[in-house]
């Protein structure tokens, strides 16, 4: 009855089982190359586990044939292979063949990924907590600047509704690049360590604060190509997804001209006065896009974590010491430096609204100028 009952058991949970194994959608592989680097590493990949297989076989097929073959039982005795120049040979000379069948081809495929000269687009890639800066520095589109993060908001995250199938691989702003070009990537961080990482085109680079560290790709099909920061970089890790759109060289000159009206429309008059209304109403849009994750919508921040805003002495007390904590951030706090991620008009905005909200009511419009007066 006791063997009945485990038979039962063992086989609902192996029914059970197979039938998750069924239904899901595993994927074991790779994601498919799209450009040569990517399909470098995936060959390398796929020599290297063939290498594996075939020594995980020859190891273990000698090591059971010597165990059943050559057993006490039989009557063998342990051989003694102590100064056998032959068994010395062997083992050094195999092991020899191994390294270099398997670091050839790595060497190789290294030394290509480290290959960034003669690019025809160079974009610098900062790394922020919890989004991606980008800067278009060379080749056509140079001058474009853009801050790109997470599109999906943290309500539909974390809460029932329905969630689309990239819902953490959404951003407001995707990088674009045009196909069959040689792009070289830049990557710095501004106050801790990320890793710009897209599998589909092969590329991967930590993103360090003061260095500067390239890479590169080329894409060679058409289109949306998505990685994530694979460094863990604080309390938004899983929130930093990266985007990278692969347009025609026709759809990425209309871009170009695009992004060029765009921000020449947005371009602030740094000398401009802001009335109270003015200024908070930037604020809000400024807050929500750079400061929600962490002081929270209503102001009240994390407890233990990040601190609250409504109601803060800091946020009542002198505007010069807010305003050089905005800029340059906290040491020894998760306070990020926000001078060069937003503008001084930006930056006077997202102060105003936190000093004119929720329980704040401090009744002044911080300028852009008396921003501008703290830049170091």
């Amino acid at each position: 009855m006791r063997h009945t009952l485990l038979a039962t058991w063992a086989g609902s949970v192996l029914l059970a089982g197979f039938s998750g194994l069924a239904s899901a959608a595993y994927e074991l592989n790779m994601q498919a190359p799209a450009s040569k680097v990517a399909q470098d590493v995936y060959d390398l990949h796929v020599l290297m586990m063939w290498i594996i297989v075939v020594i995980f076989v020859g190891v273990f097929a000698v090591m059971f044939y010597s165990v059943f073959a050559h057993r006490k039982s039989k009557g063998h005795q342990a051989a003694q292979f102590h100064e056998n120049a032959t068994v010395e040979l062997v083992w050094t000379i195999i092991p020899l063949i191994i390294l270099i069948l398997m670091a050839w081809p790595a060497t190789k495929v290294l030394l290509s990924l480290r290959d960034t000269s003669n690019p025809d687009l160079t974009i610098k890639v900062t790394g922020y907590q919890w989004k991606w800066g980008y800067d278009y520095l060379r080749g056509e589109g140079e001058g474009i600047r853009f801050v790109s993060a997470l599109a999906t908001p943290r309500d539909q995250i974390q809460g029932t509704a329905p969630k689309g199938e990239n819902y953490l691989l959404e951003v407001d702003n995707p990088v674009v690049v045009p196909v069959d070009k040689k792009i070289r990537i830049l990557t710095t961080g501004n106050d801790v360590i990320h890793s710009w990482w897209v599998p589909a085109l092969g590329i991967k680079q930590d993103a360090i604060p003061g260095f500067v560290r390239d890479t590169w790709f080329k894409a060679d099909r058409l289109g949306t190509f998505r990685g994530q920061c694979t460094e863990l970089c604080g309390k938004d890790h899983g929130f930093m997804p990266v985007v990278v759109e692969v347009v025609s060289a026709d759809k990425y000159s209309a871009w170009v001209g695009e992004q060029k009206k765009k921000m020449a429309a947005q371009a602030d008059d740094p000398n401009k006065t802001w009335t109270l209304e003015e200024s908070k109403a930037r604020g809000a849009k400024v807050y929500a896009a750079n400061c929600v994750a962490c002081h929270q919508a209503n102001g009240q921040g994390v407890k233990g974590a990040f601190p609250a805003l409504d109601g803060s002495k800091v946020m009542n007390g002198p505007k010069d010491g807010l305003i050089n904590v905005v800029l340059n951030g906290k040491p020894g706090t998760a306070m990020a430096a926000f001078g060069k991620q937003l503008s001084d008009t930006e930056l006077a905005a997202v102060i105003t609204h936190a000093r004119n909200s929720w329980g704040n009511k401090t009744g002044e419009a911080i300028q852009p100028a008396e921003v501008r007066s703290q830049r170091k």
